[in-house]
């Protein structure tokens, strides 16, 4: 089975090939490294350019703004922020040229903690993200839905920011990519570059073919009864693994990953916490202003009346920053232990 890196980079590939896309660039993206992450090793019109997180930006709407589709990578979504009135301007573009200037691009950064990156390489981007009107955002739980969401992003007329969780990036997946090859030490043999001299060496692609995951549309990863568990990215597995513990102990959850930020599967919440009665929302965002906290807002309005418990939101600490050693991360972020406790507590409650 393939990792989240190799999934990504099958999926550009099938984009060159398959999708018009004519350029594949940011920081390190190019020969001979192929990314911090090795996500674009390999590739055809992948290209380097300088540590410039404005221009890779801009350059992006450029080729946008021509018709052409483009992948851009920011090296870490920690280095975006200096971008953001750029973010705005792309996503505004289609709605001030009345419809003249779609933008089909894609951003593609790794987001959020879990490789001990401290403070300068551990964001989190999902609230920013939420508020850049124009732009649909992503974020995938697994490799084949990495693959499935890159390839419609690729093909959006809209502006896409594909925010992939640093600490998926070598974690495998259940479901083989359609095309790929069931033995992952021969996936690894065609497509990763070897240690060393890369000069010339050039990737055996296998046959990867079409598959898409849209865009707005949740998955139900565990079906329960008690309560409902919303997240997305990398604690959508701890969120799957809390489920499987507390039925250990009689409790029935309900977990959706969301997979789409905006737009995101209001109907599948909806549904589920109509069944439930109770929900609690997770992600490693900070907590002040977080994304999840909207989520609420909907719920509340929309759902008190099929309340049985108040929603909770489980989110990073709000802090500048997180620590270089583990036990400060691990303090920052949500853990498994604090998902479990969240849902026992909101079980508890007796309306």
């Amino acid at each position: 089975m393939a990792n989240m890196a190799q999934a990504i980079r099958m999926a550009l590939h099938y984009g060159e090939k398959n999708l018009a896309v004519k350029d594949i660039f940011g920081q390190d993206v190019g020969a001979p490294l192929g990314g911090v992450f090795t996500a674009t090793q390999g590739l055809e019109n992948s290209w380097n350019t300088p540590l410039d997180e404005r221009g890779i930006i801009s350059m992006a709407m450029g080729i946008a703004m021509t018709g052409e589709r483009c992948v851009a990578e920011i090296q870490f979504v920690d280095y975006i922020f200096n971008t953001i009135d750029l973010l705005k301007i792309a996503g505004n573009t289609l709605w001030c040229t009345n419809g003249g200037f779609p933008l089909p691009m894609v951003i593609m950064s790794p987001v959020g903690a879990g490789i001990r990156g401290s403070v300068y390489h551990s964001h989190s981007f999902d609230a920013w993200a939420s508020r850049l009107p124009g732009w649909k955002v992503v974020m995938p739980s697994n490799p084949l839905d990495a693959y499935g969401l890159l390839l419609s992003a690729i093909q959006d007329p809209n502006p896409v920011l594909f925010l992939k969780p640093k600490a998926l990036m070598r974690v495998r997946g259940d479901d083989l990519i359609p095309g790929e090859p069931e033995d992952e030490k021969e996936l690894k043999a065609m497509i990763d570059a070897p240690i060393g001299d890369r000069t010339s060496w050039k990737p055996r692609w296998p046959k990867v073919e079409g598959y898409m995951v849209p865009i707005g549309q949740g998955k139900i990863t565990r079906a329960g009864e008690q309560v409902t568990l919303v997240s997305y990215g990398r604690h959508l597995l701890l969120c799957n693994q809390v489920a499987d513990e507390l039925k250990e102990e009689g409790y029935s959850v309900e977990v959706i990953d969301l997979r789409s930020i905006y737009p995101y599967d209001w109907q599948m919440i909806k549904t589920s916490v109509e069944k439930t009665g109770r929900v609690v929302f997770v992600n490693e965002d900070t907590e002040v202003t977080n994304f999840a906290e909207h989520l609420v807002y909907r719920v509340v309005q929309e759902l008190f009346y099929s309340l049985l418990a108040r929603p909770l939101v489980v989110a990073g600490k709000n802090v500048p920053g997180i620590g270089l050693h583990p036990n400060l991360e691990d303090a920052s972020v949500p853990q498994k232990h604090e998902i479990a406790e969240a849902v026992r507590s909101v079980v508890a409650e007796v309306p």
